[in-house]
């Protein structure tokens, strides 16, 4: 399969956008993710009309970023996050330990994050990739 085509999603996007983030099990506010489509701080991997993937921006921060189950390990969260790099000079984003491989692979400089752990006990830690330097 090839690698999705990266859009601005719009409020058409919603239901696809709560899903996949539901299915990456993040927390979003509903209300919240259709102000970010509505102000086009929200992207998404498109595969020929199918939602397969979504970045939320807030600022120079990635809220939030998840893939399709189906399409995961294929590429999709990092054609993401280097469409939203070319749309803002610094990214910041905050995540577990898991996913610390796949920021460090994008040229995040990884470092923990604050108390480091999160409120379940797993080890938080912050990247920061600054095109600007």
């Amino acid at each position: 399969m090839d690698r999705p085509t990266v859009r601005v999603g719009d409020s058409d996007d919603f239901l696809d956008v709560m899903r996949i983030l539901d299915a990456g099990l993040l927390e979003a506010e509903a209300a919240e993710v259709r102000a970010k489509l509505d102000a086009g701080d929200c992207l998404v991997g498109d595969d020929s009309g199918r939602v397969v993937g979504a970045l939320v921006l807030d600022g120079d921060e990635i809220d939030a970023v998840a893939v399709s189950p189906s399409r995961r390990g294929r590429g999709v969260g990092s054609v993401l996050v280097e469409a939203a790099a070319e749309r803002r000079d610094r990214l910041v984003a905050e995540f577990d330990a898991g996913v610390r491989p796949f920021y460090e692979a994008l040229g995040f400089t990884v470092e923990r994050a604050g108390e480091s752990e999160d409120e379940s006990g797993f080890e938080r830690f912050r990247g920061v990739r600054d095109e600007s330097r």
